[in-house]
């Protein structure tokens, strides 16, 4: 009686919950995003402090993994938070030491190269006859001259007013955006030296309130997700840094220009599955250009060609192998999470695709007969 008793009140709160979320929709949404906006720098220092800690993990088993000295494993973990912040910000102030000088190079002469093709197509025009033909056509067209003057004033003074406020706008963004990255920051390191400490209060809350058949599934879901999210992570790095060394590789062999900065960039933006080369590619496009026309098409054939082999054979297999998952639910993952979720589904796609499946094909094998052809196998072992 007291079970049925407990049932009920139980689905009375849900359903009641269902109907609130029904009825008030907005509202609720309005205040799940203010929420969410208060409490994202420690979500993203949850997640720094993730990242960092697998970099960390490894750097301590360097670190006088054996001393006996007291002073060295109390330094132990600072010198190895300080360590890892040191070689990330390194590696990314390395790659953008070699790209923006570069790319800033190449827009300054593709801009003091406009007026020569703006003369040369001038020149064109005038040899083949086209520029009266052009004027004639200019003259026949009917053009209200004053309605477009009087869009332009009205844009003009709408826009006013309107770069003001967006100055504005934009000056607070970025200025919360700073506060929010140290505050994310600041929140990683804090979880990073004080991680057994926090890791054995949440268990004593967890044990004090949750029953242990619920915190025992908890624990299993969380290893798994734990699995799933460090080897994505530590693959995708991998990935990563083959495709940059491959495509700085083929640079040479093919004789393109800045091959070490732009598969550096490539290398980086890679870390952003299956479209991050893209991005690095266009970048590479553009400190080509400038340098050879023909040079820069024929470089991005060459990415057309090493994408095609990241796609089809390096990342499922680098990133695939590492997290169990196949190649055909990689690819489908990340095409499903960035569709959701943008660059953040892309990131996060895979490794909670590779959760979901994990688990899946453990509750599937539990439940699940064995063939019998499986079974004498494993009597005869």
């Amino acid at each position: 009686m007291e079970i049925n008793r407990k049932r009920v009140i139980q689905a009375a709160i849900i359903g009641g919950l269902f109907l609130i979320i029904l009825i008030y929709p907005k509202q609720i949404y309005g205040a799940f995003t203010n929420i969410l906006g208060v409490i994202l720098p420690l979500i993203l220092g949850g997640a720094l402090a993730y990242v960092l800690n697998l970099l960390c993990a490894r750097l301590e088993k360097w670190y006088f993994p054996h001393t006996k000295k007291r002073w060295l494993q109390k330094s132990r973990r600072p010198v190895v938070i300080v360590v890892a912040l040191l070689i990330i910000i390194a590696v990314i102030l390395g790659v953008l030491q070699l790209v923006i000088p570069k790319f800033a190079t190449a827009l300054g002469d593709f801009f003091t190269s406009v007026p020569t093709i703006a003369n040369n197509t001038a020149n064109w025009l005038k040899d083949t006859d086209q520029l009266p033909l052009i004027t004639k056509q200019l003259e026949s067209m009917e053009i209200d001259w004053q309605s477009i003057q009087s869009k332009v004033m009205q844009y003009f003074t709408s826009g006013v007013s309107g770069i003001f406020g967006s100055a504005f706008t934009i000056f607070g963004n970025i200025t919360k955006g700073i506060v929010n990255f140290f505050l994310a920051v600041t929140f990683a390191i804090y979880i990073l030296s004080s991680k057994e400490r926090l890791a054995n209060n949440v268990r004593r809350v967890s044990h004090a309130f949750v029953p242990q058949r619920v915190l025992d599934k908890i624990h299993y879901v969380l290893q798994v997700a734990n699995k799933m999210f460090s080897s994505f992570i530590v693959g995708q790095v991998t990935e990563a840094f083959v495709l940059g060394t491959l495509c700085m590789l083929g640079m040479w062999l093919f004789r393109f220009p800045n091959a070490v900065p732009i598969g550096a960039f490539i290398g980086i933006m890679a870390l952003i599955p299956i479209f991050g080369a893209w991005i690095g590619a266009a970048v590479g496009f553009l400190l080509i250009v400038v340098d050879s026309p023909l040079k820069a098409f024929l470089f991005i054939v060459f990415i057309l060609v090493l994408q095609q082999l990241e796609n089809n054979l390096i990342y499922p297999r680098v990133v695939g192998t590492s997290i169990g998952l196949p190649g055909i639910w990689v690819l489908a993952a990340i095409t499903v999470g960035s569709g959701v979720a943008g660059i953040i589904g892309m990131l996060l796609g895979v490794p909670i695709t590779a959760t979901l499946y994990q688990l899946l094909r453990d509750a599937t094998n539990k439940r699940a007969p064995a063939k019998p052809q499986k079974k004498a196998e494993a009597a005869e072992k």
